[in-house]
């Protein structure tokens, strides 16, 4: 008789677990889809195929690069540093200058292992502003629209110098043998840097230069966003030597380029991204130079749909650079 009893109740406790009119929380969230994380390497996009054959001879241009100013272990006593370059070499056509559209050739200009600024006016000079006392490095190389820079042996140099009490010389506006003010200064390109100092790097030894991803990417140039670095005093394993630049991206394994050319990679999240290029030997190991030969840049892909707050923190570093 108990067993019976027993059933009996287990039975309806059944009945009433399997009722399908049992009300449903409204305020359940619907379930997020994960994050894309298969990064993928992608052939050269057309456009920039369409880019490269329009541009006939400049692409086989092999450009030299030659700084006038600073010069190699110079003290220089102002905040601004104003960079003189020359391009010489076989250009084939190749100008620097900024169409319309606000593309062109150009050269990179890094302080110490900031970002790179995009110097396209090179006979009307370069300014960095609000450079800090200390020593520090200045590397540069010729640039295509696209950013992708040229690899000749000539194409890149660096170069040292110290800034001693920076707030002692401004930049002053032109005047007469005596004195009498002309015009102001005209104020060339140029750009505000962040605090940074050179760090502990050997120029002879192998340096990486990291170069892009950079910035904000919008439309159809999510679809391939491309990684492209500058190679010092070093040879890649897929080019007869032995070393492998590895990248990262959004904290994910590593992976190794063994060629130095660029690699075009698809999968990116929306907003924020991070890249981490490293040289490495052959058992992945960093290869360590003053700090420069691992570097971590945060970019932004379609950031109109990155949440308010940084949306905002990225409006406030746009005017803080201007």
């Amino acid at each position: 008789m108990k067993l019976r009893i027993i059933a009996v109740i287990s039975f309806l406790f059944l009945i009433a677990g399997c009722d399908t009119n049992a009300p449903v929380k409204e305020d359940m969230d619907p379930p997020r889809l994960p994050e894309p994380t298969e990064f993928t390497v992608v052939e050269v996009p057309d456009s920039i195929k369409d880019k490269v054959k329009a541009r006939g001879e400049q692409e086989n241009a092999v450009p030299e690069l030659i700084v006038e100013s600073p010069k190699e272990g110079e003290t220089i006593e102002s905040s601004t540093v104003k960079v003189k370059i020359r391009i010489a070499g076989d250009l084939k056509g190749y100008k620097m200058g900024k169409a319309e559209d606000g593309t062109g050739n150009h050269v990179h200009v890094i302080l110490d292992n900031q970002p790179y600024a995009a110097h396209y006016m090179w006979d009307e000079g370069f300014e960095l502003r609000n450079v800090t006392d200390g020593e520090h490095t200045l590397r540069m190389f010729p640039s295509r629209p696209w950013h992708q820079s040229y690899k000749n042996e000539k194409a890149f140099a660096i170069v040292k110098f110290t800034v001693k009490n920076g707030k002692a010389n401004e930049a002053k506006p032109t005047t007469d043998d005596k004195g009498t003010k002309l015009a102001d200064a005209k104020k060339p390109e140029g750009t505000d840097v962040k605090d940074s100092n050179a760090g502990d790097v050997d120029l002879s030894k192998p340096l990486l230069t990291y170069s892009r991803p950079k910035g904000t990417y919008k439309g159809d140039d999510v679809k391939a966003i491309m990684i492209d670095f500058w190679l010092s005093n070093a040879k890649l394993k897929g080019d007869g030597g032995k070393y492998m630049v590895s990248y990262s991206i959004n904290g994910g394994p590593a992976k190794m380029i063994e060629k130095w050319e660029p690699v075009w990679v698809s999968g990116w999240k929306p907003c924020k991204n991070t890249v981490k290029l490293q040289l490495v030997d052959k058992n992945g190991k960093e290869i360590t130079n003053g700090g420069y030969n691992s570097t971590i840049r945060e970019i932004r892909v379609n950031p109109e749909t990155c949440p308010p707050d940084i949306q905002k923190q990225d409006l406030q570093k746009e005017k803080d650079t201007k």
